[in-house]
């Protein structure tokens, strides 16, 4: 039976009650057996909600979708070297977080809530704001008081209430932390149902390879809800014997907020506390993730390894990209830099399959400013 797990104490809840943590405080996953039929899936719709049975919702009827998914996975030559781009920059919302945003606002539509809270950088508040308008659920949104302009207007443009907190990226999360005692917290980091729609970049990259898996994933990472999706999704793949290997995930961070590359390179049991700079990559800014021993425990799983890039090379990788034609955010380039570092070490035939996860235009003053003299 499929249930709700805490990663905690390990005690678990039904599938269908409506909460997002543990009575102990600890974060929660779901215990699922995903379907898979390729057969089937190859005559659907090409969009995520193709792998149905894969996605823990009870009834159809509950979908919230806006045919989000099945992106391109594009070859970009980056340093002499083809490298397959997963393109979900492209998504309705201008990011990746939409694949978690759908299935979490279905399974929120499914349990009769009627308002949620969530907290963000930018991407996964417009995300969670655009399928609760599409569901008629109310939401209200925090994000730090210096999220950049066209995250602020997409937020509100979908209908949310807004709430902008001085101070840090983890001042907005224990002021949504607060609101959430009082009703459903549909937090893109903390909530397990968003992981279970993350997942599909998985799905995807194996079904557009010819249901193989690629010998190497590079991620960003800063919550973790791109690349804890991904590990899902490909263990799911291997178990179910679709695939036959876990290909390894590399996870990025900016040098001036890298816990974890810290917590790997050290060896360390927790992620540790540390002092942080500001970064123009502020999608993976996240100075104490939530389940960041989850995170560390993917990427040692597959064999992978952590990468830190500088502002710099993030500024670099940016431009690159953008004389190549396309126009992405800079936190996707700072994944990019991650590829241009691990190349060297990679194998010559090595399938490498990497990301762009926001589109270039939510961060337009920012972006202008990095091309000023």
């Amino acid at each position: 039976m499929h249930h709700l797990i805490c990663i905690e104490c390990r005690k678990s809840y039904p599938l269908d009650e409506p909460r997002w943590q543990c009575d102990c405080g600890g974060v929660l996953d779901i215990d699922f057996q995903p379907e898979f039929d390729p057969a089937r899936i190859k005559g659907r719709k090409p969009n995520m909600w193709r792998y149905r049975e894969a996605l823990p919702l009870g009834k159809d009827e509950n979908i919230i979708s806006l045919d989000e998914g099945f992106t391109p996975l594009t070859e970009v030559i980056i340093d002499q070297r083809a490298v397959l781009i997963k393109q979900d920059q492209l998504f309705p919302t201008g990011s990746y977080k939409d694949r978690g945003a759908s299935v979490l606002i279905s399974k929120v539509k499914e349990l009769g809530i009627k308002e949620v809270v969530e907290d963000s950088s930018g991407n996964a508040g417009a995300a969670i704001a655009a399928y609760c308008a599409r569901a008629d659920i109310k939401c209200h949104i925090f994000v730090p008081q210096n999220t950049v302009a066209g995250k602020l207007a997409q937020i509100k443009l979908y209908g949310a209430v807004l709430h902008q907190i001085p101070g840090t990226r983890e001042d907005t999360a224990q002021a949504a932390l607060r609101a959430a005692a009082r009703t459903y917290y549909a937090s893109h980091a903390r909530n397990p149902f968003f992981f279970q729609g993350t997942k599909t970049f998985a799905y995807e990259v194996c079904e557009q390879l010819g249901w193989r898996a690629p010998d190497t994933v590079i991620l960003p990472v800063g919550n973790g809800t791109l690349l804890l999706g991904a590990g899902i999704g490909f263990r799911e793949l291997l178990e179910a014997e679709i695939t036959d290997h876990l290909p390894r995930i590399i996870g990025v961070q900016a040098e001036n907020c890298a816990p974890l590359y810290q917590t790997y390179r050290e060896n360390l049991a927790e992620v540790p506390t540390i002092e942080t700079k500001d970064t123009i990559a502020e999608g993976i800014a996240i100075a104490r993730p939530v389940r960041g021993r989850q995170i560390i425990a993917a990427v040692r799983q597959t064999g992978g390894e952590f990468i830190t890039v500088s502002e710099d090379e993030i500024k670099k990788s940016l431009i690159a990209m953008g004389r190549l034609g396309y126009c992405i955010e800079p936190t996707s380039a700072a994944t990019i830099a991650g590829v241009k570092k691990y190349l060297p070490r990679s194998a010559q035939n090595e399938i490498i399959v990497s990301v762009f996860t926001g589109h270039g235009l939510k961060a337009t003053e920012k972006v202008l400013k990095l091309l000023s003299p």
